[in-house]
């Protein structure tokens, strides 16, 4: 350690960038700008509490105010709940015989430790080699972490929190069990229903199994150490060297670049999308760690993490940690953001080779998986304009079909998706369904930010982490489809019931 610092005190690079952040700093604070920031000692939350824009934005909608008293609202939350309902009603018939059972109470008990088994499941996701994954372990698990958690509600008064997530929720469980039933090929689309009843079990599970900070601080820790066992095998696959696929990668403009790394995931951009939306979670719990050893764990991931992600050559999964990290700023103080910023271009020079020729490629039409985009994007718009209002059925595995019909790429293949998730869903579930989703995710982000001025600083900074993984994950759906791999999919529900949790939590402490 004591060479290290020695070699930081000696190093003319580190004292350069010491040279230059002390001198951005007098800069920075002499300014017109600085000073106004400066007089401004404020975080979004004291700053959005007094302002009408911030107010206009997050305030309930006239959906949102209709929906708790309608009967689509109370017979959704009646149909969700109804298996704890049941077993309830099972429990009190039972009487003594159930209190009596030691098997019962110790499946009760089970299901009272939601979060845990919810956690578990995370890290059981995150270090599954893909050889030996099967997504119908997702939905199994999702399934029995649901029923031993209404066993757990039978002898409480808990419930299904599933109104946490708002009416547009209802809708879109609505338009995905239409897309099953008015699928051009329903066969084809069972799957993929069982895919999305996966995500809908964990997030409502997840949601209403965290009552206290403590629960989900248990379930963001077992994340990280599944986060950590991925990083570390990736950044092992970068040390002794990956097969360089050409597919996925255009050898022309990239001929130094290595292979690129995905640890237990199917490709590099589907491990690196997981890297980007748990990073800032990472970053959160090490900040909020009491202990050296919390605070050390934390920094290994973190370390880690950045290690692979860059590994994994992603240049959206790049952008999209990068908006996660511009999120989570702004959140927690955004005078910091400039300085970031500046950091981040005076980075640029050290960074290695081979990524930074990957960074310089971003935007280049030359780029064949930006030609092969724009290809699969026209085709996309070809189906859309005749299925755009019904769409054709849940799953990719339809959409394939359908493309059939149409003209081929330029390279005489069909695509398999439409690389973008939104473009992707309005083909699978039609606008209104697209309309819907669109609803819950914004719906959402307006309830966290409502809420963010509520929490205390620990949670503020889980919730800023969540949100800023949840929209750098947004960003990247864009130009990727981040759901082709299902355990993305689920992953990504349980980071969206991660920040429902965080407002759930932030919503008690006012209280």
């Amino acid at each position: 350690m004591n060479e290290t610092m020695n070699w930081a005190a000696g190093s003319a690079v580190c004292r350069w960038l010491v040279w230059l952040w002390n001198a951005f700093r007098t800069v920075w604070h002499e300014s017109a700008v600085g000073g106004w920031f400066h007089r401004r000692r404020l975080d979004f939350a004291a700053a959005g509490a007094e302002s009408w824009a911030v107010d206009l934005v997050t305030r309930d909608g006239g959906v949102k105010r209709a929906w708790d008293g309608s009967l689509f609202g109370r017979l959704f939350r009646w149909l969700w709940n109804l298996p704890a309902t049941l077993l309830k009603a099972l429990r009190r018939l039972l009487g003594g015989l159930w209190d009596g059972s030691l098997a019962l109470r110790g499946v009760a008990a089970l299901g009272r430790a939601g979060a845990v088994l919810v956690g578990l499941f995370a890290l059981w996701m995150l270090v599954t080699p893909h050889a030996s994954w099967n997504n119908s372990y997702g939905f199994l698990a999702a399934a029995a972490i649901f029923a031993l958690y209404c066993v757990g509600c039978a002898d409480r008064k808990a419930t299904l929190e599933v109104g946490r997530f708002g009416p547009y929720f209802a809708f879109y469980v609505l338009f995905i069990t239409l897309g099953l039933v008015c699928s051009l090929s329903r066969s084809l689309s069972l799957r993929f229903f069982l895919f999305h009843m996966t995500c809908f079990l964990l997030a409502v599970v997840t949601v209403s199994a965290v009552k206290e900070y403590r629960q989900l601080k248990t379930l963001l820790i077992l994340v990280a150490v599944g986060l950590t066992a991925a990083a570390l095998y990736g950044c092992y696959q970068g040390y002794i060297g990956v097969e360089v696929v050409a597919s996925q990668q255009d050898l022309t403009l990239n001929k130094d670049m290595p292979g690129r790394i995905y640890s237990f995931f199917d490709n590099p951009n589907n491990f690196a999308e997981v890297l980007a939306m748990f990073i800032p979670l990472v970053g959160a719990l090490t900040l909020n760690a009491k202990g050296w050893r919390g605070r050390l764990g934390g920094l290994v991931c973190l370390g880690a993490s950045v290690a692979a992600i860059g590994m994994t050559y992603s240049r959206s999964s790049w952008l999209g940690l990068a908006l996660a990290v511009v999120v989570f700023l702004a959140l927690m103080d955004w005078r910091f953001l400039p300085a970031m910023v500046v950091l981040g271009v005076c980075a640029i020079p050290f960074l290695p080779k081979s990524i930074l020729n990957r960074i310089l490629t971003i935007g280049n039409m030359k780029d064949s998986s930006a030609r092969y985009r724009i290809a699969i994007y026209e085709d996309t718009a070809r189906l859309l304009k005749d299925y755009g209002v019904t769409g054709v059925g849940l799953g990719s595995d339809v959409t394939r079909r359908v493309f059939l019909h149409y003209p081929t790429l330029y390279d005489g293949n069909y695509p398999i998706h439409t690389h973008n998730n939104y473009l992707q869903m309005w083909a699978e579930v039609g606008i209104f369904g697209l309309l819907a989703y669109a609803g819950l995710i914004l719906g959402q982000i307006k309830e966290s930010l409502r809420a963010f001025r509520k929490a205390d600083k620990s949670l503020k900074r889980i919730l800023a982490a969540a949100l800023g993984g949840l929209v750098g994950l947004l960003a990247i759906g864009l130009v990727e489809y981040t759901w082709f791999y299902p355990r993305n999919m689920f992953l990504f529900w349980l980071l969206f019931a991660v920040v429902a949790s965080c407002v759930k939590l932030a919503e008690q402490e006012r209280t």
